[in-house]
């Protein structure tokens, strides 16, 4: 029995060996690796619009019946659907499930409060941790786009050792940093605004959203496409600052 459980042991390492191998084998530059975690990360489209599709329920519900209750209802209903179509599909509910736990987390500052422009205010302190926590890794030089490379080479800090990459990286991540900014920029001061604005806090949050995200993967994207540095695992062994 302990061989066979040893036999078992041995069989699963090397599957994970052989996963990783392949993972590193498909991307062989920086670039290509950043790109499809990152895309990844997002869940393409059908992702992103289930993380707006709870937002859009809610505020149209408000806007209409002016309730923050049928709101919150809306809200929290879109959501189990789409969880619901994701178990039936048999394919991952992580995407919906963020936006769940989102759209909770909203409906009880807004039932609390009993304001519906208060279902929007983690939001945007969640963007505003979020900016600061990257500015913050930029700073001293780990920003957290290198841990993306670091998940894909199986070494999380050897990026670090080629000043290429963490240039690269930096550049990556102020990339992430605007829309955060941008988000809290203009929607905290209508927050502040006299008055019931979660008419236009919503539609606000909804382009700011995917769109806003989408744009910054694009430009992404395009500073990616100009350059090729090479992805060894184990770590980058040498760079090529992008042209």
């Amino acid at each position: 029995m302990r061989e066979a459980a040893a036999g078992r042991r041995e069989s699963h390492v090397s599957e994970t060996e052989t996963g990783t191998a392949r993972e590193t084998a498909a991307h062989d530059t920086v670039e290509a690796a950043v790109r499809a975690q990152l895309t990844k990360a997002l869940g393409g489209v059908r992702g992103m619009v289930e993380a707006a599709v709870p937002t859009i329920a809610f505020t149209g519900t408000y806007v209409a019946a002016k309730d923050v209750k049928l709101a919150v209802g809306a809200g929290v209903g879109a959501a189990v659907v789409l969880l619901l179509v994701r178990i039936v599909q048999r394919s991952s509910p992580q995407f919906v499930l963020n936006s769940l736990f989102g759209i909770a987390i909203a409906a009880f500052f807004a039932l609390r409060s009993g304001k519906a422009e208060n279902a929007f205010l983690p939001g945007i302190l969640l963007n505003a941790g979020y900016g600061a926590a990257m500015i913050f890794s930029i700073a001293v030089r780990w920003p957290v786009v290198g841990f993306i490379i670091g998940s894909v080479t199986g070494d999380p800090t050897a990026w670090r050792a080629d000043p290429g990459i963490v240039r690269l990286c930096s550049r990556l991540t102020w990339l992430l940093v605007l829309p955060c900014v941008l988000r809290v920029a203009v929607q905290y001061p209508i927050y502040l605004a006299d008055g019931d604005q979660s008419g236009l806090l919503g539609p606000a949050k909804i382009v700011m959203g995917w769109p806003l995200q989408v744009a910054a993967l694009a430009a992404m994207v395009w500073l990616l496409a100009r350059g090729r540095t090479p992805l060894h695992r184990g770590g980058p062994a040498e760079s090529e600052k992008p042209a």
